[in-house]
């Protein structure tokens, strides 16, 4: 029996189609050359070629860069330009207004300290986070958070006082302390309410505590410092909701107005020239922050790092595209969704953007 010399051409046609001319302006895969001598900055630029994720990273990057170095300075005077906006002084000062979210484990993780960064340096005009977010940065002037590991018996926990945040470990003795410290100051707000007959507001109540606490290792210190409001729709939702609902008994007549919140915080968003995202994370913090985007017509600029995933609905793991359709992002803006853990590339980000002008070459 003779085997055939000849491919079969069905075969050889399906493997050897030839290809349509690639666009003179393809970028080309090409990851980063440790054979040479990298900065970080060289090395971080690198990711923009790597594809995958590494390319949301680099494309991240390079729209939070544009956030913070964008200048009404840089756009040319329009017909309508309010007379208000007409000053050279004015136009190189009026800059992006970045508005900052992120979930409650980011403020547990070591994360912190880079948020705190971005505050004490006024890299950020406004923060929503959670009760968590908010009571753990003051939980940890009173006592630390440790690593420890994911598979930890939670039973066993328990009953050593041992409160578990993933991989990360809070003594239940650190929220006593917390207890000790809140208490005195609730009975002070509520005095100050009954004398002034002023409610309070998420945003006035994390500022006031953000002045009490008067350490410089807290987010909400610099905060309460540089004037950044710091909003938190679901203030209750935490261990601060376990000790007002305590104090409710002890001394009620404590009133929080969420109200007046929500409209700081969208005309905030409506108010600014420019308006960038970068959200951590989802739930109440992406949401809310893109709700606040709505009322201008849609965010400039927008980032979003999580590991949420778009098949069940859900905002929290929604791509921009989706937010776009509800007018939360302008269309045809710059915008990137991360799919990845925030304490993976949220410090890497960072370094390429806000810290970089810090760094050495």
């Amino acid at each position: 029996m003779t085997m055939s010399s000849t491919v079969p051409s069905g075969a050889a046609a399906a493997i050897l189609q030839p290809s349509e001319a690639v666009s003179e302006d393809a970028v080309s895969v090409q990851g980063p050359n440790f054979d040479s001598p990298l900065s970080l900055h060289q090395f971080l630029a690198s990711y923009e070629r790597i594809g995958f994720q590494a390319n949301s990273l680099g494309r991240a990057i390079d729209i939070v860069n544009k956030m913070r170095t964008w200048k009404l300075s840089d756009e040319p005077i329009t017909d309508d330009e309010n007379e208000a906006y007409l000053s050279p002084e004015v136009r190189l000062n009026t800059r992006c207004n970045i508005f900052l979210g992120y979930t409650s484990n980011l403020i547990s993780s070591g994360l912190r300290e880079i948020f705190l960064y971005l505050v004490k340096h006024k890299h950020v005009s406004a923060i929503v986070t959670t009760a968590g977010g908010i009571e753990e940065d003051f939980i940890k002037c009173l006592g630390k958070t440790y690593l420890a590991d994911f598979n930890l018996d939670g039973a066993t926990l328990r009953k050593r006082g041992m409160n578990r945040i993933g991989n990360l470990i809070v003594p239940n003795d650190n929220y006593c302390k917390f207890e000790d410290w809140l208490t005195p100051i609730l009975d002070k707000m509520l005095e100050e309410q009954k004398s002034t007959g002023q409610v309070w507001t998420p945003s006035s109540f994390i500022r006031r505590l953000g002045l009490e606490i008067n350490n410089e290792e807290s987010v909400y210190y610099w905060a309460y410092k540089n004037n950044i409001p710091v909003f938190c729709p679901a203030l209750t939702d935490g261990s601060i909701g376990d000790m007002i609902y305590f104090h409710s008994y002890r001394n009620p007549g404590l009133i929080i107005d969420i109200v007046k919140d929500i409209r700081d915080l969208n005309d905030l968003s409506r108010k600014s020239k420019k308006a960038g995202m970068i959200v951590l994370g989802g739930g109440v913090c992406k949401h809310q922050i893109a709700n606040a985007m709505l009322i201008r017509n849609g965010a400039d600029y927008s980032v979003f790092i999580n590991t949420g995933q778009e098949f069940d609905g859900s905002d929290s793991g929604a791509r921009p595209d989706e937010a776009v359709s509800w007018g939360k992002i302008r269309a045809g803006s710059e915008s990137v969704k991360v799919f990845a853990d925030a304490t993976l590339v949220f410090p890497l980000l960072v370094a390429a953007t806000f810290a970089r002008d810090g760094q050495q070459k």
